[in-house]
């Protein structure tokens, strides 16, 4: 019964226990300011805002920013002073990259404690407590810092730092101790904070664990089984860095595309249309080839082939945003594939 499944489960060991430190992701309360998709853009916006003076209403009207977080920001400004090394690169939903002027002056919660570890090179897993999604999908990576919303859309996500870093340029696994030496039993190599990274990722990534254990996915951090032996941890741990990888798109992998963008036009998204394996962008520009599963593919409630164009209507898209997009249907194709080979891997 549901009783003897949810002991099973609970032999594994839960990413907050083994986690020292979490937090849900960065809420700015004014995306329309403090966020941007260029560096530059962002820079004038926030200079601009420091030098002029500026009223709540002028704000609301530019910005779209409620009174209370409009007023707040005013209220600061005196004491901001323009640093170019705010200006950091944020994961603000899956496979779309912004920036963002990291400053609690600025940040209505910018969850410093854990954030300031994600501005120096770090990964982190992205998990949640709780989601509303038919089959957990609740499980993305990040190398910087995250907004809240990034890896669950339903409720929130939390970040999970893999190294602590200290003002002296020291860092330590953000890990205890004790978990990590339970880990590390009848593994005969070296390991690395890596290797447990990915041996977690590739396990939330197996369809079995998602199926069987979905009703306790949905309300707790997941709980993720001890590797059985070396030869099994080092399969998955080699399949969760390539999802890493995949989903950090820094793999070699997505420079095969597998889609096309044939027709020349404004390159104004205006209409998303799916059909035969075409994505349309407007009445007569589209992305060829994509398969259904990539276009339907879900990530923390997401659909990232859809949502990334729809978060892009009225825009223009420039080539790198085209390329940006055919990469995001590889990473979604090779993600469905290398699911299907930890499927093989993990059998519980």
């Amino acid at each position: 019964g549901s009783h003897e499944l949810e002991k099973e489960y609970k032999k594994g060991f839960s990413v907050n226990d083994l986690f020292v430190k979490n937090s849900t992701g960065i809420v700015t309360m004014g995306d329309g300011f403090i966020v941007a998709e260029s560096k530059d853009v962002l820079a004038q916006r926030i200079m601009s805002f420091l030098a002029e003076e500026v009223t709540e209403d002028v704000l609301k009207k530019q910005y779209g920013l409620g009174k209370n977080y409009a007023s707040w920001i005013i209220s600061n400004k005196k004491s901001v002073l323009f640093d170019e090394d705010k200006l950091v690169r944020f994961s603000y939903r899956p496979f779309d990259d912004r920036f963002t002027y990291f400053d609690n002056k600025l940040i209505w919660r910018p969850r410093t404690g854990v954030m300031s570890n994600l501005i120096k090179d770090n990964l982190a897993l992205v998990t949640a407590r709780s989601n509303k999604n038919p089959i957990p999908d609740h499980f993305f990576i990040a190398k910087c810092i995250t907004e809240a919303k990034l890896g669950e859309s339903s409720t929130q996500s939390a970040t999970f730092p893999l190294y602590i870093h200290y003002p002296d340029g020291t860092k330590i696994p953000n890990f205890k101790n004790e978990i990590l030496q339970k880990i590390k039993e009848g593994i005969e190599g070296p390991i690395e904070p890596e290797d447990v990274l990915d041996y977690i990722y590739a396990v939330l990534h197996a369809p079995s664990y998602r199926q069987k254990y979905k009703e306790f996915l949905k309300t707790d951090f997941p709980y993720v089984p001890y590797p059985k032996n070396e030869r099994t941890f080092r399969a998955l741990v080699a399949k969760g860095t390539e999802l890493r990888g995949l989903h950090l798109m820094e793999s070699v992998k997505l420079q095969n595309f597998v889609t096309t963008f044939p027709e020349s036009g404004s390159d104004i998204v205006e209409r998303i249309v799916y059909e035969d394996g075409k994505v349309f962008i407007n009445e007569t520009q589209y992305f060829g080839g994509v398969p259904e599963v990539a276009w339907n593919f879900y990530i923390g409630g997401y659909q990232p082939a859809q949502k990334w164009l729809k978060d892009r209507k009225g825009k223009r898209l420039a080539n790198a945003d085209m390329e940006h997009y055919q990469k995001m249907i590889v990473v979604l194709l090779e993600t469905e594939e290398i699911m299907k080979e930890i499927g093989g891997i993990f059998k519980d």
